[in-house]
């Protein structure tokens, strides 16, 4: 079947369209013998031969691939056809009465061919779409794997209608399982929908079915963690699709199937974004990412590159991670963006300069950081010199350099401190807030907590343990902590770039926080080993700089929702009633005692500027390791 070709097609129309027209005469005088419309029978047949080809190759019947014909296939193939049968009747009829003799063309004829040309040249093809699928049934060997579909909506009919056309995969849907009753005893592509999810226990027992494909985009965790426990109850294997969060375009693909992992278990409702602000505000601009090669800028650039700026550069420390960046960035840019990846660090000013100079951004999405809690206290000159002086030198540059939109990644590490990097990004954060007053330019500052996936998470070290057989380590039984997936968190980053007027905080609405005991113990059901018996889960106390829950929102700032009901702004007095010249002085102090890399007046220095930041000293003294236990 695979070898048949347009060419092919070509041909049996030729055949097929003459006996279509022949058929005609025959119903319209219910005879054999045609006699006298033999003449009107050859100018309108021809006609049908020069015209049906013409439209088929102008709408493109003849480059479609008709294994996999869908409806659109057969409306454009009946249009062209509709077409041709007009145009010849009118073409045909003067040519006929020109004619000597008893010519004519019985106006009945144009009516009766239309749906016998459409079944000579459908029917073809659409025989070639039914046997082929029912070629690789019949061939398929007894190593096929059986599965059930958890969702008869559209992301479920496009697994089914993409596993059906990819035999290779191994898989053949037997059935759909959908909490909507309405659905029940329905057929999806010759699919039925057997009930809901109470018929997983009862497939697995009654049924060779041992895989269930989760085709579930916009379900909340709730439900995924409700679904992922019955089919681990009933003994099955269980696929997913992404959160409608990874499916940015909307679209759905087999290549996307991949195990439960525990972003699904968290899943939030879907994000409503405005899509056509963030578009018109980023489509045909210059946009530079700083700390492109990470988790979050490699993100942004990616979301970016879909409102198709006219240039993405991506600006990283790292040259790997850049690389990385860059090669995955090149497969999916649009031809119209220009991309460029650059090497620098922004504790350069002069480096910086030139960057700006030559690519002359528009917009800036600041997203360079160092953010690990315990390193950076360990390296207090390294959490100031980048981010705070590496941010100070990127704003005087930008705001020179005419950039018309400023965006920076902040942390709730930034509240109330308790560490040396959440004290450096709320400096960061007053300097942002500061060179938005002075500019009256949307200079924004976006915060929130800790993001999954992200190089460093959490999420990484659990995994790293559970596969080298554990023990699991865990800080403090009660320490929480507010999550986001990457897509999630920037999306909301690029929403809340649009809304900025200059000087804003946003806060993003992180949901609930969440225990990282439960995480943990997730990670470890959702490896295939049971916590306490397989893989221990140990507590070893807090760490210096770590609090045991994380906070929004500073106690001196009042909040409200926007117009998005997912980002908050945060209000303070003026730059946290910091004035600019004791922010001068401190960046000056900083300066100075990063350079020595002289801790004490890093942090005095810091507790001067921002009075509700815990030293080290304190948190330590209240704070002091406990034993390890297991659990």
């Amino acid at each position: 079947m695979d070898r048949l070709r347009n060419r092919h097609f070509f041909l049996v129309d030729l055949l097929l369209l003459p006996l279509a027209a022949y058929a005609s005469y025959v119903l319209r005088l219910e005879a054999f013998q045609i006699d006298i419309f033999w003449p009107s029978f050859a100018i309108f047949a021809l006609l049908m031969l020069i015209l049906t080809p013409f439209f088929f190759k102008r709408v493109g019947v003849y480059s479609r691939y008709w294994r996999y014909a869908s409806i659109e296939e057969l409306l454009l193939l009946s249009g062209a056809i509709a077409a041709s049968t007009v145009i010849a009747s009118l073409v045909a009829w003067p040519i006929i009465d020109w004619l000597p003799g008893k010519a004519v063309l019985p106006r009945s004829i144009p009516f009766i061919f239309l749906p016998l040309g459409l079944a000579a040249t459908a029917g073809p093809r659409l025989a070639l779409r039914m046997l082929s699928g029912y070629d690789w049934r019949r061939g398929r060997s007894n190593t096929w794997r059986p599965v059930a579909i958890m969702g008869a909506g559209d992301a479920g009919a496009m697994i089914l209608r993409e596993l059906q056309r990819n035999p290779h995969l191994g898989m053949e849907v037997v059935g759909f399982l959908d909490d909507d009753t309405s659905k029940f005893r329905m057929h999806i592509h010759g699919v039925p929908v057997l009930g809901g999810r109470e018929m997983i226990p009862r497939l697995a027992r009654n049924s060779n079915i041992n895989l269930i494909i989760i085709a579930m985009p916009t379900a909340p965790g709730r439900e995924i963690r409700d679904l992922v426990r019955l089919c681990e109850e009933a003994g099955l294997e269980t696929k997913i699709i992404p959160g409608m969060y990874e499916l940015l375009d909307g679209t759905v693909s087999v290549n996307q199937l991949r195990d439960v992992n525990i972003e699904d278990l968290l899943r939030r409702e879907p994000i409503e974004t405005d899509i056509a602000a963030v578009m018109e505000a980023l489509h045909g601009k210059r946009v530079l990412v700083t700390g492109g090669g990470g988790s979050i800028g490699s993100e942004l650039c990616r979301q970016v590159l879909r409102c198709q700026p006219a240039e993405l550069t991506v600006l990283g420390h790292g040259e790997n991670a850049v690389f990385e960046t860059m090669e995955e960035l090149t497969r999916i840019a649009p031809p119209s963006v220009t991309l460029t990846g650059v090497i620098a660090d922004i504790r350069f000013p002069e480096r910086l300069q030139s960057v700006f100079d030559r690519f002359q951004p528009e917009i800036v999405f600041h997203a360079a950081a160092h953010k690990h809690v315990p390193l950076m206290e360990a390296n207090p000159a390294e959490a100031v010199t980048n981010n705070v002086l590496g941010t100070s030198y990127l704003l005087r540059v930008a705001r020179a350099s005419g950039v018309k939109r400023f965006v920076m990644i902040s942390t709730d590490k930034a509240v109330n401190p308790t560490s040396l990097m959440g004290a450096s990004k709320r400096v960061a954060e007053l300097l942002v807030q500061r060179e938005a007053e002075e500019s009256g330019l949307p200079f924004v500052t976006v915060r929130f907590g800790n993001v999954l996936g992200s190089r460093g998470s959490v999420i990484h070290t659990f995994k790293s343990q559970i596969d080298a057989g554990g023990p699991v380590t865990v800080t403090d039984p009660e320490v929480r902590r507010y999550f986001m997936t990457i897509p999630e968190a920037v999306q909301l980053v690029l929403q809340a770039s649009v809304l900025g007027r200059g000087g804003e905080i946003f806060v993003l609405d992180m949901g609930e926080p969440l225990r990282i005991v439960d995480l943990a113990r997730d990670l470890i059901e959702l490896s295939g080993l049971e916590p306490g018996r397989d893989i221990e889960v140990v507590f070893t106390g807090l760490r210096p700089g770590e609090k045991l829950f994380e906070e929004l929102f500073a106690s001196d700032e009042a909040y409200r929702r926007t117009e998005h009901h997912k980002i908050f702004i945060a209000h303070t007095s003026g730059c946290g009633n910091v004035s600019s010249s004791k922010l001068d002085k401190a960046l000056d102090s900083l300066t100075l005692a990063a350079r020595c890399n002289n801790r004490a007046e890093i942090v005095s220095t810091l507790q001067q500027l921002l009075p509700e930041f815990e030293p080290l000293d304190q948190l330590v003294a209240q704070h002091s390791r406990q034993p390890a236990e297991a659990v």
